[in-house]
């Protein structure tokens, strides 16, 4: 009975945030999968010990200036086939201030990010057609959900493809894309974005199965936000809506 006040006083928001660790030599970025004001789960293969206390920064580019925290792990949660694997991490008890902060993003986040607007345009770049019909499924939730979100979803087989559709009007607001893919894959895609001055501000997610190594190269190469295949429904919701500053 004690863990239902808790939960009310502390809800849990899905939101994606980018989590980076100062001083690490690793160029990866983990991400968030939930958030509240005394703690989050971060999706990661980092090999973190229940009881290490680690200094993380939050953020999201546009939307969220870097965040520092210190946190403590309390549980590790196993990759299976429903999702990837992370820990579950608090602020301890005496970083006020670190709580303070997290207790701030989060009712951010809960009452809404950025400004609501309609009329969004999604490109999604993959070719395989049983994940094209995921995710268009998924994007379609958030027409559907709460507050109905109007989203304009467009296809494209590979990056050449998505080049074409992206220098042609009406602006694209987001571009959900695999890394491998034929003709151009989703590396030269990003590469090109970000070196042209009329797409290098358009969100890019990127959906893979790709390892540490194509991840990693991904960030590098400008990713807003990377999701490990497989993915769920409410993953894939939760960033576009961040992505896309839609009040949730």
């Amino acid at each position: 009975m004690a863990e239902g006040p808790e939960k009310r006083r502390d809800p849990r928001v899905p939101l994606v945030l980018r989590v980076d660790y100062p001083g690490s030599p690793s160029a990866v970025r983990d991400a968030t999968e939930n958030l509240s004001a005394g703690g989050l789960f971060i999706r990661t293969d980092r090999a973190l010990a229940e009881g290490e206390r680690v200094p993380l920064v939050v953020s999201f580019p546009g939307l969220l200036d870097p965040l520092e925290v210190e946190v403590e792990v309390v549980r590790r949660r196993p990759a299976t086939s429903e999702g990837p694997g992370g820990v579950a991490v608090k602020i301890p008890f005496d970083r006020i201030d670190d709580r303070h902060k997290l207790a701030r993003l989060a009712e951010t986040a809960r009452t809404g990010l950025g400004k609501a607007r309609q009329g969004f345009r999604v490109l999604v770049v993959e070719d395989n057609p049983h994940v094209v019909e995921m995710y268009d499924y998924a994007l379609r939730k958030l027409k559907a959900g709460e507050g109905g979100v109007d989203v304009g979803v467009e296809f494209a087989s590979n990056g050449h493809e998505a080049l074409l559709r992206l220098a042609t009007p009406p602006k694209v607001d987001l571009v959900m894309a695999d890394l491998y893919m034929p003709v151009m894959d989703g590396f030269t895609l990003v590469e090109r974005m970000r070196g042209d001055p009329a797409l290098m501000e358009t969100p890019v997610l990127v959906i893979s199965a790709g390892g540490a190594d194509a991840r990693a190269r991904a960030v590098d190469l400008g990713v807003d936000v990377y999701l490990q295949k497989p993915v769920q429904f409410a993953d894939i919701i939760a960033t576009v809506r961040t992505l896309l500053k839609v009040r949730s």
